[in-house]
């Protein structure tokens, strides 16, 4: 159950933060540099090598298997790396955000609900204001 609403929670920081389009026409332009490459290069013979390719480029990995040898091919191949390394900082970026934001609504939380108690505190029993202590005890030790 938490899972599910913590990846709901993220699919939708990507959708605010419109990562999700930009993941999307990367993924169409990854396949259409893999076409453009195979197109272009006379030493990439399928479709599948223009992927291939594409994706070691993409990855900085770059085996030296396939080589672009024309300008076009290595044109592409620049637009693909500098486009892979800003879709990495973006896909970086939002999902620290993500986190950073939950841990703000955590802390949030936790001190309404301290708030909560203070507004009680006449109320308590002694074995709750021991423990509303031990808690403020515990919130002092970890700053």
């Amino acid at each position: 159950m938490r899972r599910k609403k913590v990846r709901r929670m993220l699919i939708n920081a990507f959708k605010t933060a419109g990562a999700d389009k930009v993941i999307g026409a990367y993924i169409i332009s990854f396949f259409a540099f893999a076409l453009l490459i195979c197109i272009w290069e006379p030493n990439i013979g399928s479709y599948l090598d223009g992927l291939w390719f594409c994706f070691a480029s993409a990855t900085s990995i770059g085996y030296g298997d396939l080589v672009a040898v024309t300008f076009p091919g290595r044109l592409v191949i620049v637009i693909l790396t500098v486009y892979s390394i800003a879709v990495i900082a973006i896909f970086t970026a939002v999902i620290t955000g993500f986190f950073m934001d939950l841990a703000r609504i955590r802390a949030s939380d936790s001190v309404q609900a301290f708030l909560v108690d203070l507004e009680h505190l006449p109320e308590m029993s002694k074995e709750e204001l021991e423990k509303l202590s031990q808690k403020v005890k515990d919130f002092q030790k970890k700053k």
